[in-house]
């Protein structure tokens, strides 16, 4: 079994300008980020919604820079309650952007919403998505123990 360094980042919440001095009902970022290192993997747990502008920025930003060292990277969406067309576009670049440079991405743990959305759009056809955490975590496992097959 490999050992487990929890090595953890969060990302901080920036807070929205409100109009003409009256605050917003939703005045902070909805979308908590934070990494944890499980061997060689990094995993980047998102928590809230995946939607346009700030959201699926500061995910594109972390998980780019992540991916710049050309790591195994699984980004468990188990936490998300809601993703949109730009939060499913981000996914497709980071996914794109993980090719190119030679990096492991997976997916893991969509709510049956979010897969649902996924599929519609056949966005799931492309990325490697696992039903959870563990079985994502155990795929890159097999693909090491098998790259001699």
């Amino acid at each position: 079994m490999q050992s487990t360094d929890m090595n953890t980042q969060t990302w901080l919440q920036p807070q929205d300008l409100a109009a003409f001095g009256t605050p917003l009902k939703e005045s902070k970022l909805k979308l908590s980020l934070e990494t944890r290192n499980r061997g060689e993997v990094i995993i980047v747990h998102c928590q809230g919604r995946v939607v346009y502008r700030d959201e699926a920025a500061a995910l594109s930003q972390m998980v780019g820079e992540i991916l710049h060292s050309g790591s195994k990277v699984v980004l468990d969406l188990s936490g998300v309650i809601s993703i949109d067309s730009a939060g499913i576009g981000e996914l497709v670049s980071l996914y794109t952007r993980a090719q190119s440079q030679n990096a492991d991405f997976k997916v893991a743990g969509p709510s049956p919403l979010v897969r649902s959305l996924l599929d519609l759009t056949n966005v799931g056809s492309i990325l490697e998505i696992h039903p959870s955490l563990g079985e994502a975590l155990s795929a890159f496992e097999f693909t090491e123990a098998c790259a001699d097959c």
